[in-house]
């Protein structure tokens, strides 16, 4: 897609989602690097408006991050289509496999008193 400079850019989630990432980043790195964190922190927080900026840069081309909630009722109309193509009364799934030896349609084994004689 091209730029837009109509199109409008999220400004609160894109710094909702920093924030959280910062968030979480600075407990892993004080609990890994508690001696050195200072200058994880610094990079870390220095990042905040390099995230933002090229969110917005991505906004103006027209990307969107799908959110959770588009993703599941995604998935739920993709379940719903699979349901629907499947004829009535057949279950979803592999096909019945062919007959062998080990797959006999009843039970062939020898009953226990068949199987002491022969010892």
């Amino acid at each position: 897609m091209a730029w837009d400079s109509t199109r409008s850019v999220p400004w609160q989630r894109l710094i909702r989602d920093w924030l959280l990432y910062a968030g979480i980043m600075t407990l892993v790195f004080l609990v890994l690097y508690r001696d050195e964190a200072t200058g994880l922190l610094a990079g870390l927080f220095v990042s905040g408006p390099i995230f933002v900026v090229v969110g917005a840069v991505l906004a103006k081309f027209g990307y969107q991050r799908k959110t959770i909630k588009s993703l599941r009722a995604q998935s739920a109309a993709a379940r719903q289509a699979n349901v629907d193509a499947v004829p009535a009364g057949r279950v979803p799934g592999r096909a019945k496999p062919a007959p062998t030896k080990r797959t006999s349609s009843g039970p062939s084994r020898p009953s226990a008193s068949t199987r002491r004689r022969k010892r």
